[in-house]
């Protein structure tokens, strides 16, 4: 038993003793690194041995490596994306039985070797139009091989429609709206990198690209459009103007085919040309008594009977999109009934030739001694008014710089001198028939002579001389009116001194008396006729004032308010105020029987025998003096002037009117006016 634990112990140490001699034989690290993509034969690792040890690969023909002396090889060019780590088995031996085992991790490195990838070369991407910004179309993203690999995107075509979310996030959004009418296709490439868009040259770098096709789709949103059209954009809308249709039958004319007309076929599309609808046509208004019939696939308006009455029939038409009938447009159709053509339209010749100077100038004719040019064409259905056909048009055919105006040849802008050979057509516009004639037109520039650019001398003379004798009479005038405008002043002013008076009569110069009446009804019947020429008998009670009197006063106030425009006389106003207050002049019972006088009493209670009174005196003012400038010797004699002696008419004073000088005209005008 004791020899046996003996020799036990002396295994154990022996063991121990060779286990501790193999841990000297090599050595090397436990893990090592080597980068993919690396050659044939690359070092990976250095193995440390003692003297005398050979180290060896136990699985070698499972790993890509080898063992050179002591040195550690790649034999294959390793790839990260196949196998990313190799365990090693390495054998330290030494004769004649030392063994050790070493155990290397080899890890492959990644190497940035693969680039982007998408998963399609060409991305097509139906889109609908109209669609709000910033809503994704779609999302594209690529793959690398490259563990861990960040890519960046961007687009390389430009494209004003649509935009990426960030250069890291390859989703597409809508930059501006898609209009299907404006853009049915968009194309963009897209392109993705593994390394950033601002790194470095040095750096490597893979890229890849895709094509990314967005196809716009159609939305129903636009109603019919009746063609032919003019497109208008309204708010961004875009609206199809069609201006109507029109035709003609033939009275008490039933025809079979459709009708023609103008500008072309009743023709509508859909507005939404990539949806087109069907169009289902039908009249809204205007054929209540069913003279037409439209087709409803096609459009095609035909009679249902003859129509027997001239005029002209106005049609409604509706066009409507099925299923959407929602969606519809109307447009107008105008039918003239017309009596039926028996002939066309004729000019009266084969060939019209013209000369013109100027553009507005009319064409003359050179065949017809240089008359005006006159293009006519008669039609024999319009024989009963000579052959004048009221819907024929005139039009020049080859250039666009002449017009025909009631049959007359006019050029609307300048050319140089040369022969134009051209055409002329006469249309009836009821039905489009129409004739044709050769039109040869010269155009000759008309050569106006220039007057000499001075005069001479003598010219200027003459034309003074002209000038200084129209300069003299008009002098001459000016004088003789001024003259005449003086003397009627002065006239006037002896009216409007007259007036004065008469209306100082009846108040007195202190104003209107308060409480006193002027009244003196002895005189009022007396039948003197010799009163009805001065200050006698027309000058009565107010109340018993008659015709005659009320025209004189209406008379009298007239010239005053003409002397008050003419002279300016403050006078003219106080004068027609005055006449408003109610007077009542009335002579007196007894008159004085002088030559010359007649006694005008303002109060019952007067003195017969009173000897003051006021006095008409002659004129002899010296602003009269200014009639004397005129140099007029044959000039009526002076008016008298009314002047005031020292005396109160209220008191019953008498006022004395001296006769003037025999043949003095001034007397004659008092007297009227007065």
């Amino acid at each position: 038993m004791e020899a046996s634990k003996n020799f036990f112990f002396s295994v154990l140490l022996l063991t121990s003793l060779t286990i501790s001699q193999a841990q000297e034989l090599c050595s090397a690290p436990d893990t090592v690194n080597v980068h993919e993509n690396n050659t044939v034969g690359h070092l990976v690792e250095t193995i440390a041995v003692l003297d005398g040890v050979v180290p060896s690969l136990t699985n070698a023909a499972d790993v890509p490596f080898i063992v050179e002396g002591n040195r550690l090889l790649a034999n294959a060019v390793l790839d990260y994306e196949k196998i990313k780590s190799y365990a090693l088995m390495v054998t330290c031996r030494r004769p004649p039985a030392q063994e050790y085992e070493l155990v290397i991790v080899v890890r492959v490195l990644n190497v940035n070797d693969n680039p982007p990838v998408f998963d399609m070369k060409t991305y097509q991407i139906p889109t609908e139009e109209l669609l709000a910004l910033g809503t994704a179309v779609g999302q594209f993203p690529a793959k690398d091989a490259d563990e861990g690999t960040r890519l960046y995107y961007t687009l390389t075509s430009a494209s004003d429609y649509f935009r990426l979310a960030s250069p890291e996030n390859p989703q597409l959004l809508i930059q501006n709206i898609l209009d299907y009418d404006k853009v049915q296709t968009v194309q963009m490439v897209l392109q993705a990198q593994d390394t950033p868009l601002s790194g470095s040259d040095a750096e490597v770098s893979f890229t890849a690209t895709a094509t990314i096709q967005v196809n716009v789709v159609d939305v129903d949103n636009r109603p019919p459009w009746f063609l032919p059209c003019i497109k208008h954009v309204v708010a961004g809308v875009v609206v199809c103007q069609n201006t109507g249709y029109t035709g003609s039958v033939d009275l008490n004319q039933m025809q079979a085919e459709a009708l023609t007309l103008k500008p072309g076929p009743l023709h509508a599309i859909d507005g939404d040309t990539g949806i087109n609808e069907a169009i289902v046509y039908s009249f809204l208004s205007g054929n209540e008594e069913g003279l037409f019939d439209i087709n409803p696939n096609t459009g095609e308006v035909r009679m249902l009977r003859a129509i027997d009455v001239l005029g002209t029939i106005s049609l409604t038409v509706l066009a409507a999109q099925t299923p959407s009938s929602s969606q519809f447009a109307t447009t107008s159709l105008t039918l003239t009934v017309r009596v039926k053509s028996l002939h066309k339209p004729k000019l009266q010749r084969a060939e019209y030739q013209g000369v013109i100077s100027s553009a507005g100038a009319m064409a003359t004719d050179p065949t017809n001694k240089d008359e005006p040019l006159q293009i006519v064409a008669l039609d024999e259905d319009y024989a009963s008014v000579g052959g004048i056909n009221p819907h024929i048009v005139y039009r020049v055919i080859g250039s666009g710089d002449f017009s025909i105006i009631n049959g007359y040849l006019f050029m609307t802008k300048d050319l140089p001198e040369a022969t134009l050979s051209l055409q002329v057509e006469a249309e009836d516009a009821s039905n489009g028939e129409n004739s044709i004639a050769s039109l040869s037109v010269e155009v000759k520039s008309e050569k106006v002579p220039i007057p000499p650019s001075g005069f001479e001398a003598g010219d200027m003379a003459a034309l003074g001389a002209t000038l200084g004798v129209l300069l003299f009479a008009c002098v001459v005038i000016i004088g003789v009116l001024v003259c005449r405008l003086q003397k009627g002043k002065a006239d006037w002013r002896k009216i409007h001194e007259a007036s004065v008076f008469r209306s100082s009569l009846g108040q007195g110069f202190g104003g209107e008396k308060q409480g006193v009446q002027y009244t003196n009804e002895a005189f009022q019947h007396d039948d003197d006729s010799d009163g009805g020429a001065g200050f006698g008998a027309p000058y009565a009670t107010a109340s018993e004032e008659g015709p005659a009197v009320a025209a004189a006063n209406s008379a009298i106030e007239s010239s005053v308010r003409a002397l008050g425009t003419l002279l300016g006389d403050d006078n003219v106003s106080q004068t027609s105020s005055d006449k408003e207050r109610e007077v009542k002049p009335i002579l007196t019972k007894e008159r004085r029987q002088e030559e010359g006088y007649k006694a005008v009493w303002f109060k019952e209670d007067i003195d017969p025998d009173a000897k003051e009174e006021v006095v008409i005196i002659p004129d002899s003012r010296e602003d009269d003096s200014e009639d004397d400038d005129c140099g007029d010797d044959d000039r009526p004699a002076k008016a008298p002037k009314v002047g005031f002696a020292d005396t109160d008419l209220d008191s019953g004073l008498g006022v004395k009117m001296e006769d003037p000088e025999e043949g003095s005209e001034g007397d004659d005008v008092l007297n009227v006016e007065l």
